[in-house]
């Protein structure tokens, strides 16, 4: 499917991580999200409700980086694509999830991960 909504560079602070030091001092967390969509039928009516609301996957993602504690990137990402999938009208989901300011002895960007799950 060609056409997609996305959601780049939402970020969040949260206590994740394997590190005792992650979860108690919190970091950053951005994440990213593609939901693939036939977006014609809103493309043509102009409405909302043959779309995607893109505000519902910014609370999936929000929910679950401000939620319990996951130990790995991977988990967040799973957990954000399975509930992203259970949206109506998305048929397939591409999550990015990345620390900025990962704790390394040497320069580092960030750390990311990149999941794609479908229906």
């Amino acid at each position: 499917m060609a056409d997609s909504i996305t959601l780049k560079g939402m970020r969040f602070f949260a206590y994740h991580g394997l590190l005792p030091a992650e979860r108690e001092q919190g970091q950053e967390i951005v994440v990213d999200v593609v939901l693939e969509t036939d977006l014609r039928p809103a493309g043509q009516s102009d409405e909302l409700t043959d779309t995607v609301d893109y505000r519902q996957a910014y609370d999936v993602a929000r929910g679950v980086i401000e939620g319990p504690p996951h130990n790995l990137l991977e988990s967040m990402a799973e957990e954000i694509a399975h509930r992203l999938l259970a949206l109506e009208r998305v048929a397939a989901v591409t999550v990015s999830v990345r620390k900025p300011h990962v704790k390394f002895p040497g320069p580092l960007d960030h750390s990311e991960i990149t999941i794609r799950r479908e229906r």
